[in-house]
């Protein structure tokens, strides 16, 4: 189980470091795109590691369904930042 906290910790380390670069992009070159990016990163980067391990629900599928739907709405959001760049 250690290793797994591990492994949960690097992808939200990483995924926030994205998210902070994306930011730091957007304050350079105000680039509307750059702040879906950032959103998206950082909706995909909650919706599995911090939705999912920090609710305590007793509906599991309920709890699947938010995790889910937390990502389908950052990578729609990345989608659009891509599109619009």
């Amino acid at each position: 189980m250690e290793v797994m906290n591990l492994i949960i910790l690097i992808h939200i380390i990483l995924g926030f470091i994205l998210v902070y670069f994306a930011v730091r992009a957007y304050k350079r070159s105000k680039y509307i795109p750059m702040i879906f990016l950032a959103i998206g990163f950082t909706l995909i980067t909650i919706g599995d590691t911090i939705i999912g391990d920090s609710l305590a629900l007793e509906d599991e599928y309920f709890k699947e369904m938010v995790e889910e739907i937390t990502e389908i709405s950052g990578f729609v959001l990345v989608i659009i930042a891509v599109l619009k760049s």
